[in-house]
Parts: C-alpha cells; structure tokens; sequence
C-alpha cells in the first residue's frame, strides 16, 4: 500500500521563556552590557606608527627627521648599501628586491613615524627656567613644522614623571607645551603625551584629570587630550594588593589612555637584572608585555615594545644591526607592531625587518582575504575574526608603506577603506 503524506500543516514551534524572562536577564546583564560598551570598544582604527623615537627636547628642529633619514642611509650605504645589510640581518633572497626600494623611499620620504621630544630622561633636570623655555619655544617648533607639512605624522612630548619630586615640574611643562600648541591654532592630528614611570592607578587617573582641566581651560572637546602610558615599574604589573594596577587602567580613565609602552631599562632594572642581561627579550620583560596585551585587550589601548641599547656604531656595528632587526621580527611575530628607536642607524633595521616581515606574510594573507571575500573554500577555514585579522594585517603593511595600494587592490579587490570595514567592522557599521 503506497505511503499518503500527511497535508496537515507542522505545529508552530512555542517557546517557554516569556518576555519577562528575557528582561530579567536584560536587567542582570545591563552593568555587562554598559562595561563592555565603555571599556572595550575595540581598536578605532585609526594609523599605529611602527615605532617611536626620542629625543632630547631641545634638539629638535624641524630639520631632525631628514638628517636622521640622511644618517640612516649614509650609514647603510657606508656598510656596502641597503641590500647587503637586508641580506646580513637575514632578510630572504626572494625579499629583497621588494623590500630593499620601499626602505630606501621610506627614509627619504617619511624615516621617523612618531618622535616624542623628551623633557624626562633625555633631557634631565636643568632648572625650570631653562625648561620653560624649551617647553614653550619646541611646541612653537612644533607647530611651524606641522603647519609646513614638515612634521612626522605623530610628534609630542615625554613629560616628567608624577612621582613627588618631579610632578609639579611634569605639569608644567605638560602645560605650557599645549598651552602653546593651542595659541598657534588647532592642536596637531596627531599629538602624543606620554606619561613616565606610572607606579599606580592613581597617577594615571591625576594624568586624566589634569588632560580635562587643559581641556576646559581651552575649550577643546572632552576627550580630545589621550596619553601613553610607560610600563617601567613592576608596581604596575604586580601592586601590593596582589591585583594588577594595568588591568585596571582602562575602567579608570576610560578612553584617555593611547597607548601601553614597555620601558626596557628602567623595568629590568627596578628587578635587579645586571646591565648585560637586561634586554626585551628577557623573561621579565616578556611577562611584562603580556599582562600589558591582556590589559589592554578590547579595549583599543595600542601596544608598543621597547628598545635596545646597542647601537649600530664602530665594529660592531654588523652585530648590533642583526641583534636590532632580529628583536623588531621578535616582536612584531608577538603581536607588538611598535617599538622604540634611540638612533639614526637604527632606522635602516626597523624598516628592512618590518617590510619583510609584511612581505613575508602577504601572499597568504592576500589569497586567504580574497578567498574570504568571495566565499571560496580552500585549505585554512577562516572564520569572520581571522577574517579581521588578515585585513588588519594587509592594512598595517599599507599604512607604514611595506605593501602598496595599487597591489592590494589588485590582489584582494580592496582599497584602505575596504580593508578597514573588515579589520574594524564595528565601525563601518556605526
């Protein structure tokens, strides 16, 4: 006997939870929904610079980043050229000649991405006259250059510690520097404080109060003063309540902090590691960076690493070359897209490492975004959050100039604002 299928239509699916019970879970999860929505609004976007150099607060002209372009690759032609320096610190064969021309336009062009004028370690204590006077004629500096286009994309100060003896001095300084910048018109795109030496949240929250207080003073938005924070103190990772005093940063002053940076020495040391051992790659160090990258998770405080000490002079300039290429890899492999430069002939390893290493890892980035792009199978399923993170990468590469538009948007359909929408969609869709 044939089978008759049934025409009576399926039941209705019913549910048991009523919408009471739905808003008693909204109301459990508000102050999770309100926390999330204030302290972790992920990464905003915008540009991170690859690294950042200092310099004494009174050397600096608006000449400075071209003579330190010219320095780097008068010191890297003097060691036999570009090539043969990409070739020692390790970069491939197949690399090089995609990598040695974008270097070499990169320090005519562009050879620092951020300098911050530091009136803290590299400056010292040389009275407040003296000081305020550097303060108020280097922002005058400061804002000639950038009004002339003269200006690396990111600039600004290293002001003094909050501790006791050099607060009130950090204030101030602090103070004319913007009072200045403010007076000549509107405050640079890409201005960046940085706080030293950060021992406690407290510190941090006075930082954030004495931004607002400049904000009010000037009639600038809320909001609109951000600073960097240095992690060079083990009070800061560990505090005496056995808590970390960094994870709570970000709920403390939300949206003021930019930036975490370890702070090599002053860290190592704090911790009794001998001179010779003191490196950013020693065990202390790394713990450090990671409480800094779960600290700062979600939370769009970018990361920066350290620096080396070992500079690339005299005979053993090869050695410090290939020691300086190798920790920029190290730490861009760890997720550290910045560091610290502390010299001219540091420049040609920061590049000839960082373009490598976007170069290195674009072919697969590429075809795996473009294959996501158009929903084709293949070997490496990627989901929508490594979907993010291939178009993150793509768009570093572009930003500091290692990979260009024209190729990317051969290889992968996209331009800058295509590969932002997919690193950051929360904001293509805000």
């Amino acid at each position: 006997m044939a089978h008759v299928r049934s025409t009576r239509a399926a039941p209705a699916p019913r549910t048991a939870l009523t919408a009471a019970d739905l808003a008693a879970v909204d109301r459990r999860l508000a102050a999770t929904d309100a926390l999330l929505e204030r302290a972790y609004p992920g990464d905003d976007g915008s540009r991170q610079p690859v690294h950042t150099v200092y310099v004494p607060a009174d050397r600096y002209g608006a000449g400075l980043p071209g003579e330190w372009g010219a320095a780097a690759l008068a010191a890297a032609e003097a060691s036999g050229g570009l090539e043969a320096l990409a070739e020692r610190v390790g970069v491939e064969r197949s690399l090089v000649d995609d990598v040695v021309p974008a270097v070499r336009d990169k320090l005519e062009r562009e050879p620092i991405e951020d300098l911050r004028l530091d009136f803290e370690d590299g400056y010292g204590d040389r009275g407040d006259e003296v000081e305020d006077s550097d303060a108020w004629r280097q922002a005058e500096r400061v804002a000639a250059a950038v009004a002339a286009g003269l200006a690396p994309p990111f600039i600004g100060v290293r002001v003094k510690s909050f501790e006791a003896p050099t607060r009130a001095r950090g204030i101030r300084t602090l103070d004319l520097f913007v009072s200045t910048l403010v007076a000549r018109g509107e405050l640079p795109g890409g201005l960046v404080l940085t706080l030293p030496k950060v021992s406690t949240v407290a510190q941090v929250e006075a930082m954030a109060e004495v931004a607002a207080a400049l904000e009010r003073a000037h009639g600038l938005p809320d909001g609109r003063l951000r600073f960097e924070v240095q992690v060079e103190t083990p009070q800061l990772v560990l505090g005496p309540d056995g808590d970390s005093p960094l994870a709570k940063l970000p709920t403390a002053v939300p949206g003021r902090i930019s930036a975490l940076h370890y702070g090599t020495y002053d860290y190592s040391a704090s911790l009794q590691i001998s001179p010779a051992n003191q490196s950013m790659e020693h065990p202390v160090a790394d713990h450090a960076k990671e409480v800094m990258r779960l600290a700062a998770a979600g939370t769009g405080i970018r990361l920066s690493d350290g620096s080396t000490n070992i500079l690339p002079l005299g005979d053993r300039a090869d050695e410090a070359w290939r020691l300086h290429a190798r920790l920029v890899r190290r730490s861009l492999d760890r997720g550290f897209y910045q560091g610290w430069d502390l010299h001219p002939h540091q420049l040609p390893t920061r590049f000839i490492a960082t373009y490598a290493f976007f170069r290195e890892g674009y072919a697969e980035a590429s075809g795996r975004l473009r294959g996501y792009q158009g929903g084709e199978g293949g070997a490496v399923l990627d989901e929508p959050a490594t979907a993010r993170a291939l178009a993150d990468f793509v768009l570093r590469g572009v930003e500091c100039g290692a990979l260009t538009e024209a190729e990317v948007a051969a290889d992968v359909g996209l331009d800058r604002r295509g590969l932002a929408a997919i690193a950051h969609p929360r904001l293509a869709n805000g």
